[in-house]
């Protein structure tokens, strides 16, 4: 198959793509990695008059940078380069674990971590990671630029905060308190296909070993990523010993309201949400240095 004919632009800076996507609105899409928008072209799901190339537009947006308190990802930095960066890894481990497990290391070699976020499949496992974390997305435009709360960008699925004239430029995570625990699990079929289900995972312990913050996201069970705030209330307080973890994973299970395919079953998907939390309540645990 062939993408329906468009006409390509390369910007040489932000300014001229931003001015761009001004003058085009709903007729341009942004090209970073393209792993994602070009099989969607290529199958005519969707189509647009103008593809916007930002490769070009600078060195400075494919590298992560280390803020001191804070780590930002720019638009260009490939899932490759962040799966192997210092900075990320040293903030926190939850973006290395996670992408590991994103396709193929062919696709992680062009696909890029905002593109992935831009696209907001609710399956993928990037959005699921930023929900759990304190993140901000900087969305610019040739009117202005802002920033959106994690809270707010996921809209619905593959529907995000980002206005027709706007770019994704860079994600912003906090670093994690002392005392805090991550991990990711998902389950797929094959490795490297889209999971029928994942889960994210930050927890944040006192000295004593009790949770004083803990955040949970589900990939694949709904149109956005989806906090589990009851199973993470459930957490506050408590060591995450083994009857509070199944206690978690219990409400997890009976939070989620996913639809079934023929990938798997509602059911199916929602049992295998609460499996996969008490795995990485566990994997969470033991970094805190519990059974």
């Amino acid at each position: 198959m062939k993408p329906a004919p468009f006409t390509y632009h390369a910007p040489r800076s932000l300014d001229e793509a931003l001015s761009l996507l001004s003058d085009l609105g709903d007729d341009a899409k942004v090209l970073a990695g393209g792993q994602s928008l070009m099989p969607i072209l290529n199958f005519r799901l969707t189509r647009f008059e103008h593809l916007i190339d930002i490769n070009r537009i600078g060195a400075e947006f494919s590298r992560p940078k280390d803020n001191g308190d804070t780590v930002t990802i720019p638009a260009l930095v490939r899932q490759r380069t962040a799966e192997r960066s210092p900075e990320i890894a040293m903030a926190t481990p939850i973006f290395g674990q996670a992408l590991k497990q994103v396709a193929h290391p062919q696709i992680r070699n062009r696909g890029t971590v905002c593109g992935s976020l831009a696209h907001a499949d609710p399956a993928a496992e990037l959005p699921s990671v930023v929900s759990v974390l304190d993140s901000t997305f900087t969305l610019a435009s040739a009117r202005r630029t802002r920033e959106v709360d994690v809270a707010d960008f996921f809209q619905f699925h593959l529907t995000t905060a980002i206005e027709p004239d706007e770019m994704l430029t860079g994600v912003t995570f906090r670093r994690p308190k002392p005392g805090t625990h991550t991990a990711f699990h998902e389950f797929a079929t094959r490795k490297g296909d889209f999971a029928l289900a994942g889960v994210a995972v930050a927890a944040t312990v006192d000295t004593s070993g009790a949770v004083t913050d803990c955040r949970i996201a589900a990939a694949g069970v709904a149109p956005t990523p989806q906090r589990l705030t009851e199973a993470e209330n459930l957490l506050i307080g408590s060591t995450l010993d083994s009857q509070a973890r199944a206690a978690a994973a219990e409400a997890a299970r009976a939070t989620v309201d996913p639809t079934g395919d023929i990938h798997a079953s509602a059911e199916h998907r929602r049992r295998l949400t609460g499996v996969l939390v008490l795995r990485a309540l566990v994997d969470v645990a033991r970094q805190g240095g519990k059974p």
